[in-house]
């Protein structure tokens, strides 16, 4: 018996069943994921509102993938790494930048900082190193990102726990392999 279940429309509240048909019309699917989440219609909501709030914020659709992306590899979560790849791409990343980011050595140097930072506050349960906070904010972000980035690694860590525990399957084109 799998922990967590992907549910279908039928299986779920009239309330989750409103939820299911915005993200259909949102985003033409209701992912794996979302449907996982559905266990609990608290905590899809809560997510759901998390990532809309912090997505208001300071970064733009191409920093949002980044800390996705750097997050998920972090926390090995192949769901996540699978649909940032092909978010990331829909924003205009190339496949090896998304890869790059991944790693946090992407040659723009602004991103690299941030994937750095995400990686870091995930590995080191938000204890990174100084130097990784001054770069961040030497390649020119505020405080105020700051603070958003470590609300972003929290909402991302949620969706990568969930999936992990769940083992959702994936279903999002597999994201190509980082080299060793």
């Amino acid at each position: 018996m799998k922990n967590l279940e992907v549910l279908t429309r039928e299986q779920v509240a009239p309330e989750t069943q409103e939820v299911f048909d915005a993200l259909k019309g949102k985003i033409g699917m209701v992912p794996n994921l979302y449907a996982t989440y559905a266990n609990s219609h608290v905590a899809l909501t809560a997510t759901l509102a998390l990532d809309e709030t912090l997505k208001s914020g300071e970064f733009n659709g191409k920093e949002v993938e980044t800390i996705a992306l750097a997050v998920a590899e972090a926390n090995s979560c192949e769901y996540c790494l699978a649909a940032h790849t092909a978010i990331g791409k829909m924003v205009g990343f190339s496949e090896e930048e998304t890869l790059d980011l991944r790693t946090g050595e992407i040659a723009d140097e602004k991103l690299s900082a941030l994937a750095v930072l995400a990686r870091e506050i995930t590995i080191t349960r938000g204890r990174p190193e100084q130097q990784f906070i001054d770069s961040f904010i030497n390649a020119g972000y505020s405080r105020k990102a700051l603070v958003e980035l470590i609300g972003f690694v929290a909402q991302n860590t949620f969706n990568n726990y969930v999936n992990n525990i769940a083992g959702t399957e994936v279903d999002f084109p597999a994201p190509p392999v980082l080299a060793n």
